[in-house]
């Protein structure tokens, strides 16, 4: 795995791509492009992995409820602002 012996401009293209290839949204010979790309290059590697991580840690993120408290403040926050009208 070496990222030096290419053109990176490859690498931003595929860049671009990273997040349809994670969710599967991409075609099969686009995922196998991604898939041998990050097998050859570091950089790229290290990018798809950490990405991968971040969502698995975002899908397992629980959904917790906004304290009381805080919902009610925010509430009269909105509230207070000056109201505006749209031209």
């Amino acid at each position: 795995m070496n990222s030096d012996d290419h053109d990176h401009q490859h690498c931003l293209e595929l860049f671009e791509k990273l997040s349809e290839f994670i969710d599967g949204e991409l075609d099969h010979a686009t995922c196998a492009e991604i898939q041998k790309h990050a097998e050859d290059c570091l950089a790229c590697f290290s990018c798809l992995e950490t990405l991968k991580r971040t969502v698995a840690l975002c899908q397992n993120v629980a959904d917790k409820p906004v304290p009381q408290n805080l919902s009610k403040k925010l509430k009269e926050f909105i509230e207070s602002m000056p109201k505006t009208t749209s031209p």
